[in-house]
């Protein structure tokens, strides 16, 4: 979040300035494509001197500002935990934006989520696409449990998670594995920050048939809010253009209204559990 913030501060100090990006590119002797993956926010580690380089092109003289940015650039730099452990795995932008936001809503149509799962039930998602050796699948167990801590430390985000009732009576794992799920499930729903919501397959057609999706809020007024789709072998989506991002939520808002109360999804939980063999 903060490269992508410091990418729309320095756009924003192009358009102010009255500058073009060829006209920037040309006065850096950069390529013009150089400016636009910068402010696209295609730059895996901005250069810092890459940064003073353009404020020094758009005019920006104020101390605090420059500042400012330098500091986004410093920190956006910075490796986060799991490019350090889980490198190999975790290549991909939704663990970062995770761990940044103040909050977050899931829906999930076959799965439990992610954030969500236990060990042994992650163990059998990934042993069910039998494709995979021991080794690896043992890494993607441990990368998904390495997600989870976000719940547990400090300023950790609210996380709502409305799961359709197909995902908790697929048995993965076999019945033991999904037991301990469910329990897990309704232990995680007690917490203060978790909020969990069943949708029947009473409900019958609803706004999400299309598949899961998780909304993603940050504290930081200037942080716009996410939408992450997970498409599959097709890749992920990430939509942050507003419309988008309202479509998503008020698709949300219809689950959320479909779906058992809290209290009332813990206590269905409970007896699918109960009731498991």
């Amino acid at each position: 979040m903060r490269r992508k913030r410091l990418s729309s501060a320095l756009r924003q100090f192009r358009e102010t300035a009255g500058l073009d990006s060829k006209e920037v590119a040309r006065r850096l002797g950069w390529q013009p494509s150089k400016v636009t993956r910068i402010e696209r926010d295609e730059w895996r580690r901005p250069s810092i001197n890459d940064v003073m380089d353009l404020l020094d092109v758009y005019g920006v003289t104020d101390d605090v500002k420059r500042q400012a940015m330098i500091t986004l650039a410093r920190e956006s730099r910075r490796r986060g935990w799991w490019e350090e452990e889980f490198k190999d795995i975790l290549g991909g932008a939704l663990v970062g934006l995770e761990w940044e936001a103040s909050e977050i809503q899931t829906f999930e149509a076959l799965l439990i989520p992610g954030l969500l799962q236990t060990a042994d039930y992650a163990r059998a998602v990934f042993k069910g696409g039998r494709v995979m050796e021991r080794g690896d699948i043992e890494r993607l167990t441990g990368a998904r449990l390495a997600r989870q801590r976000l719940l547990d430390r400090d300023g950790s985000p609210s996380l709502w998670a409305v799961i359709d009732e197909a995902a908790l009576r697929k048995r993965i794992g076999g019945a033991a594995v999904m037991r301990d799920q469910l329990h897990h499930l309704c232990s995680m729903a007690e917490r203060q920050n978790i909020g969990i919501q069943v949708l029947q397959d009473a409900v019958g057609a609803h706004t999400s048939m299309t598949g899961g999706f998780t909304i993603l809020d940050y504290q930081a007024p200037e942080d716009p809010s996410i939408v992450y789709v997970e498409v599959g072998a097709a890749g992920d989506l990430f939509l942050e253009k507003p419309e988008d991002v309202a479509h998503y939520r008020k698709s949300y808002s219809h689950l959320r209204a479909s779906a058992l109360s809290a209290d009332a999804s813990v206590a269905y939980i409970e007896d699918l559990a109960k009731h498991l063999k």
